[in-house]
């Protein structure tokens, strides 16, 4: 264990002076979790604003499903398109639709399935990318106060090996010691406390999205079970 000087009764207890009279490893628990911090706001702010995307991307297509506009049409005009949400969920299903129909054969038992199984795949994506990254946060969450309170633990041993050494516990000789060492401790927490809050709010928030998505493609693979049983009828 490092043992550093006592720090003088008239040190400064500002942050910035107790960083620097931090030892190193104090120091690097320090660096980690500011790092970690902005890491972390990186992250709620692309997300929040992701999300408001999504929403509109949902809104959108959407009123632009139920306008009554064809599916062949819709499916051209998005098949061109970077789509996401429900507009990849859509593409796949009549992606897979298109190969069934498009060379005259009659409509493949398992051709509700394969849609379904489109349809799937393609909101699993979907989902992928709405919660990649909120592990982070989770992380950050559980593990932030502990990496800070380590911090602190290190911090007041040395702080107690160098009263040890001086033999006084004036409370102005402590103080500044133990200060610096409880900082690794709210650095933990104000890294903490935003990412439980934020990992809360966006699992909520992409929880939201999913069931939009997945009420979706439980309507449209409806839509699609009944136009294929009509085919089958027609070429029966």
């Amino acid at each position: 264990m490092e043992t550093l000087a006592l720090a003088e009764p008239s040190a400064s207890l500002s942050v910035w002076a107790l960083f620097w009279q931090a030892g190193w490893i104090v120091k690097l628990v320090m660096i980690g979790l500011l790092g970690a911090s902005i890491w972390t706001w990186a992250i709620i702010i692309d997300k929040i604003i992701a999300y408001g995307r999504m929403r509109l991307a949902l809104n959108r297509f959407e009123q632009t499903f139920w306008s009554g506009q064809s599916l062949e049409e819709l499916y051209r005009t998005l098949s061109e398109r970077n789509t996401t949400g429900m507009g990849s969920i859509f593409v796949a299903a009549m992606r897979e639709w298109k190969k069934s129909f498009e060379k005259g054969a009659r409509a493949p038992l398992g051709l509700q399935t394969r849609i379904d199984k489109a349809m799937d795949l393609a909101l699993t994506r979907e989902m992928e990318r709405l919660e990649g990254r909120l592990g982070f946060l989770a992380t950050i969450g559980s593990a932030a106060p502990f990496i800070g309170l380590f911090g602190t633990v290190v911090g007041i041993m040395t702080s107690f090996q160098a009263i040890a050494g001086s033999k006084s516990t004036s409370l102005a000789v402590v103080a500044p010691g133990i200060a610096e060492a409880l900082l690794a401790t709210a650095i933990g927490l104000l890294a903490a406390i935003p990412a439980v809050v934020a990992y809360n709010k966006l699992s909520s928030d992409a929880g939201k999205l999913a069931v939009r998505m997945e009420g979706f493609a439980d309507e449209f693979s409806a839509i699609l079970s009944r136009q294929i049983d009509e085919k089958v009828a027609q070429r029966a």
